[in-house]
This record gives structure tokens, C-alpha cells and sequence, in this order.
């Protein structure tokens, strides 16, 4: 039995990847802004379900749930919450893009450093991080999700290199669409879209097997392998195209 903790767990992928590995009878912990979202049953359903009501912008509160969880063991950290623009502007917004910075990518340095602790002491330990193809490319009207999945990939490349030292591995996680209550608030067309369910079978793979980097579908893995060696030159011109262009307000 290992011990999972999970950001951003109440629902969609995170909730899903949850329920695989409580299913296969593994500890797990979910934590998430309002528990509410959890079905009424699930304390029934999994007895081995832990959750924790918290913010990952919450510093002290993230290390307090990690380190409480870990009482009873601690194997596999997966930073998985996070929030997009939702609705897509040619101008950004300084509010939204603070709070999307400040949750991909700090929200995930305030899940794994207390881990990485835990996991240094014991010699033993695996770091998950959610990110995304967007983080490629800067896609138009997604600045900071851009920004903020970029730098959470190279983040996580430079840990990939640098933990396995103290026994711990890394694995980066980069999903195209996949059907979750935070892509519904998207109001642009979403190519190659995935169930939650099958998402998270993939995730839940590719975690089982250490992968250091896992991308898909392969359909949007190819797309943005182009878009990314494409001329820079060449790919603002394709992005600033009416078919990618959204609201100008």
C-alpha cells in the first residue's frame, strides 16, 4: 500500500486519479478549496480517503496537511490544482493573471518543498506536477496560463535532474483538453477533447512508470511540437490569424 497526496482533488482529473488509486486500495489524501465538491459518499465509499479544505496559494496550510498525512506514510506527491483564463482576451488581466501565476506555479512549490523533505529523509519519494502543452507556446488569450505551465515544465525538468540524487523521482504530466469542470468555462473550440476518465487512466500510467515526461494525446503533441519549432516569425503571424482570434475587448 503507498500513501498518495493530491492537490485539486475534489473533482475532475484529480478527483478521478483519486479514486483510481483508493480502488486499488492505496491511501490517499485530497485537498481542495471547498470539500463540498466531493460526492456526499465518498468518506463511505473509500475509508482510506483523507481530505483537507485549503488553498495551495495557502502556504502554511499546504505544509500543514502534507506533513499531517504523512504520519502515515508518505510515497507520491501530485500537484494537480490549478485555473485557467476561462474566458479568452486579447487583453490580459493583472488580477487574473497574479491569481493564475500564483496557483500553477507557486501553488506547486508550496505542495512539493514539505515533501520534498519528507521524501529526502527517507530517502525515497515521487513528485507529480500537472502541467500542460500550453505550456509550449504562449497561445494567444492565455498569457499567464502559458506562462505559468512553461515555467512549471522547466521547473520540473531542472528537479528531474537534480532530486533523483536524494532518491526522488519527477514526473511532468502534459495534457491537451481533457473534459473537467475547468475546461467547461473554456469558450473556445477545444481539438482532440478527452474524458476525464480516460485522462486521468493515462496519468495514472504514466505514474505507475516514473515517467519523467508524459505528453498527450499524441494528436496536440504533434501540433504544438510544430507550432514550437516553427519560426517565431512565421508563428505570430499563424496565431494572430482570425481562426485564433478571440475576444478584443
Amino acid at each position: 500500500m503507498k500513501s498518495y497526496f493530491i492537490t485539486g482533488g475534489t473533482t475532475g482529473i484529480g478527483w478521478e486519479l483519486a479514486k483510481l488509486f483508493l480502488k486499488e486500495g492505496h491511501r490517499v489524501a485530497v485537498c481542495g478549496r471547498v470539500l463540498e465538491k466531493l460526492p456526499k459518499t465518498a468518506k463511505e465509499e473509500y475509508p482510506l480517503l483523507h481530505s483537507y479544505e485549503l488553498s495551495v496559494t495557502d502556504e502554511v496550510a499546504t505544509e500543514k496537511a502534507i506533513q499531517d498525512f504523512a504520519k502515515g506514510g508518505l510515497d507520491v506527491v501530485v500537484a494537480n490544482a490549478g485555473i485557467s483564463h476561462g474566458s479568452k482576451s486579447r487583453w490580459p488581466d493583472k488580477e487574473v493573471s497574479k491569481s493564475i501565476v500564483n496557483t500553477n506555479l507557486l501553488g506547486v512549490i508550496n505542495t512539493f518543498f514539505p515533501a520534498m523533505e519528507i521524501f529526502k529523509e527517507q530517502g525515497s519519494g515521487h513528485l507529480v506536477a500537472i502541467a500542460s502543452i500550453a505550456g509550449y507556446v504562449g497561445l494567444p488569450g492565455a498569457s499567464a496560463y502559458s506562462a505559468s505551465k512553461g515555467a512549471l515544465i522547466h521547473l520540473c525538468e531542472s528537479y528531474a535532474l537534480d532530486l533523483p540524487n536524494w532518491g526522488i523521482d519527477v514526473t511532468t504530466i502534459c495534457p491537451g483538453f481533457i473534459d473537467t469542470p475547468l475546461t467547461k468555462k473554456n469558450d473556445h473550440s477545444m481539438p482532440f477533447l478527452m474524458s476525464c476518465e480516460l485522462g486521468a487512466l493515462k496519468i495514472k500510467k504514466a505514474i505507475d512508470k516514473k515517467k519523467v515526461l508524459y505528453i498527450f494525446p499524441w494528436q496536440m503533441a504533434l501540433v504544438m511540437h510544430i507550432l514550437r519549432r516553427l519560426p517565431r516569425s512565421i508563428y505570430r503571424k499563424l496565431m494572430k490569424m482570425p481562426m485564433a482570434d478571440y475576444s478584443k475587448k
